[in-house]
């Protein structure tokens, strides 16, 4: 397991990627792109659009409350579970495996927030990772060596424990 100290918390609330008031302003720029979804407020309102993302990580709740707004689980569902500030081995394990075998909806007993990270190194060239940055709208990251860098850089900030 992965886990974020307190310290290094600050560093994840700058966005990673694009950041748009809303999502409908993402809308023509995902077009043909294979989509990925952190949260569950990004994944309901993307489907309300009429996109169903290749991968749907969510956890139930909004901002630390129980979400009023639930994604419909499509394809193959796997429940990982994933305490708050860290990054567990089965969730890693079930990005893997949904990315090689879409549509998955990944559920998290936990936190999804930080799934962003690994989604991102392993996902393929031109995907599209989108996740909700709160009271600021929704961040666009397209995948590519940069952001799997970056990735990588972010998780040189954790600290792993065996669990």
């Amino acid at each position: 397991m992965l886990i974020l100290p307190d310290e290094h918390r600050k560093l994840f609330q700058e966005p990673f990627g694009e950041l748009y008031a809303d999502i409908d302003e993402i809308i023509p720029k995902i077009t043909d792109s294979t989509v990925y979804t952190v949260g569950d407020v990004v994944t309901h309102n993307l489907q309300k659009r009429g996109i169903i993302p290749a991968i749907a990580v969510v956890d139930g709740y909004s901002m630390r409350l129980p979400c009023r707004r639930m994604p419909v689980f499509r394809g193959e569902c796997i429940r990982v579970k994933n305490p708050a500030g860290t990054i567990t081995d089965d969730l890693i394990r079930a990005l893997n495996h949904a990315i090689r075998n879409p549509p998955v909806t990944v559920i998290v007993e936990g936190e999804e927030d930080l799934a962003v990270i690994p989604l991102v190194i392993a996902a393929p060239d031109g995907a599209v990772v989108l996740y909700g940055q709160p009271h600021k709208g929704v961040v666009l990251r397209i995948v590519n060596h940069e952001a799997r860098e970056t990735a990588r850089h972010f998780l040189t900030h954790f600290i792993r424990t065996a669990v």
